[in-house]
């Protein structure tokens, strides 16, 4: 019981350090975007990739923003980074889909990305490209925020409580703060299903 008491008292201190104004900022910046007919390409892998799916659905389908999840398309996927390697993917389906500065990057990401460490580099190049096309950089990561941190003040930083219980609780906070930013009234649209529901 040990273990499962350290880590939910440890989700409860994430949850109190987590910058609300930041949060704030993000949901106003997809709003104007939404306004502007921009596009959201949210990327992430591994675990953050499913969440980035899952991310994708809800601004489509409750807050009727135009996005899209790269990593949806694992035929394209695989056949990408089999013929010119991983880091190679996020940057070419992004140029592809002539990301312009209507449009923004959302980073979902455990470190967000580390060029000197050689890690998750098709963040590294996918920001490089963002940055080219005058897209924003939006994200929710976390450890120091990497690359997204770096090149951007969009970004939603999971704090670090303790380091080995990094990667399930900034997964895990991830879709918390993404459904705090579809569910927030500056950008729901559209109700979901159980409550629309009411029960007789």
């Amino acid at each position: 019981m040990d273990f499962l008491n350290n880590y939910m008292n440890t989700v409860v201190r994430v949850t109190e350090m987590l910058n609300l104004i930041q949060i704030e900022q993000t949901t106003q910046e997809l709003k104007k975007l939404r306004e502007d007919s921009g596009r959201v390409f949210v990327l992430g892998m591994g675990g953050s990739a499913a969440n980035a799916s899952h991310m994708v659905n809800d601004l489509r389908k409750i807050c009727g923003i135009d996005a899209y999840a790269p990593t949806d398309n694992i035929s394209e996927f695989s056949a990408t980074c089999n013929d010119d390697g991983l880091g190679a993917y996020f940057p070419r389906w992004l140029e592809t889909s002539k990301i312009s500065n209507k449009d923004a990057i959302f980073v979902l990401s455990v470190g967000g990305g580390n060029r000197e460490l050689n890690v998750s580099m098709e963040l590294v190049g996918a920001i490089e490209v963002a940055k080219k096309s005058g897209a924003q950089i939006l994200g929710i990561v976390g450890r120091d925020g990497g690359e997204t941190l770096k090149n951007s003040s969009n970004v939603v930083l999971v704090p670090t409580i303790i380091s080995t219980l990094d990667t399930p609780l900034v997964e895990s906070f991830q879709a918390v703060i993404w459904h705090a930013i579809v569910f927030h009234p500056v950008l729901k649209l559209k109700p979901s299903k159980w409550e629309s529901i009411v029960e007789q």
